[in-house]
């Protein structure tokens, strides 16, 4: 008996499936690697420093982030991403980002877990802060 797999089917084969999403991938990745010469801003803007209040953050749910301003004039931005089972963040407050599935509570300084189930810290995000606005890097 062949170690391969059959392809019975009238589809294409798993193999070629799997090949098509992969490259598809690459190029989606390779597309966000230009760069602007005019030197202009770039990124998403998410949106103005005024909606992120100091000491607390504001979790931008299209993008997959959230933002935080632990002290006054300091941004940090991290994966809105539960780094338990995925869920997504849904509250700051009190220096604290949480998520509302399993209560996992992460810092909103360093992202870093405060209270399980998570027991992986939320990943940094790149963001700048240029004219009042906070864009994704």
């Amino acid at each position: 008996m062949p170690t391969e797999s059959l392809h019975t089917g009238t589809g294409p084969a798993r193999r070629t499936v799997m090949a098509a999403a992969g490259a598809a991938g690459l190029a989606v990745a390779l597309a966000g690697c230009g760069s602007d010469d005019d030197g202009a801003s770039s990124g998403t803007v998410l949106g103005p420093v005024s909606e992120v209040p100091e000491g607390g953050g504001k979790v931008f749910a299209d993008e997959g982030v959230v933002v935080t301003q632990p002290t006054a004039g300091e941004f940090k931005a991290f994966s809105s991403k539960c780094t338990h089972q995925g869920c997504a963040v849904k509250d700051v407050r009190d220096g604290l980002i949480i998520c509302p599935c399993h209560d996992s509570h992460f810092s909103a300084s360093d992202g870093s877990v405060k209270k399980g189930p998570a027991t992986k810290p939320l990943p940094a995000a790149r963001i700048t802060v240029e004219d009042d606005e906070i864009r994704l890097a």
